[in-house]
């Protein structure tokens, strides 16, 4: 399998809404996969949605551990998530800087519910259902946000809160291509 291009922001392809995945444990759906775990390794991506290499399917990828674009992050399990639903288990909101290969150079301040449990499928089709909290549902709702057509520009409050890294984190190293 391969890295691919990530789309960048303003790609018509990033502004569609997804379409679900019909057919599990295929060649196709396998490919996707591990052409988005090579893209989100090569780009050191804490998630990748199919949209941001092109594929117009309900599929994410997540997973933390380490990452020198999220240097104080707890990790989060490495997760193939298809034809993904979020059930929100509270109204609390906060607030944290986000990042997006997508969008790159640059970081937002963006508001994020704290609590959700997700559910959908692996690539095979098994059912997949978790709680998460803090960093996790953040990653969790970025990434499926990208199967709605919504960039995390479009969630943020106040857009002095935006830019790129280096003005906005002055000498602190952060990687984004």
């Amino acid at each position: 399998m391969a890295a691919r291009e990530v789309l960048r922001m303003g790609h018509p392809v990033l502004r569609e809404r997804a379409q679900p995945v019909e057919r599990f444990g295929t060649p196709e759906l396998s490919s996707l996969i591990a052409d988005m775990k090579d893209t989100m390794a090569a780009k050191n991506g804490a998630g990748l949605a199919a949209p941001q290499i092109g594929v117009g399917l309900r599929v994410v990828i997540f997973g933390v551990n380490h990452n020198p674009r999220y240097p104080d992050a707890e990790e989060v399990p490495f997760t193939v998530l298809v034809n993904p639903k979020i059930l929100l288990l509270t109204r609390e909101v906060e607030e944290g800087w986000e990042g997006c290969l997508s969008v790159p150079g640059m970081r937002g301040l963006v508001p994020r519910y704290t609590r959700l449990r997700y559910s959908g499928f692996d690539g095979e089709g098994l059912a997949i259902e978790r709680e998460a909290e803090g960093f996790h549902a953040r990653v969790v709702q970025h990434e499926c946000d990208h199967l709605d057509g919504i960039l995390y520009p479009q969630r943020m409050t106040d857009m002095s809160k935006f830019g790129f890294n280096e003005e906005l984190f002055p000498g602190e190293d952060l990687v984004d291509e």
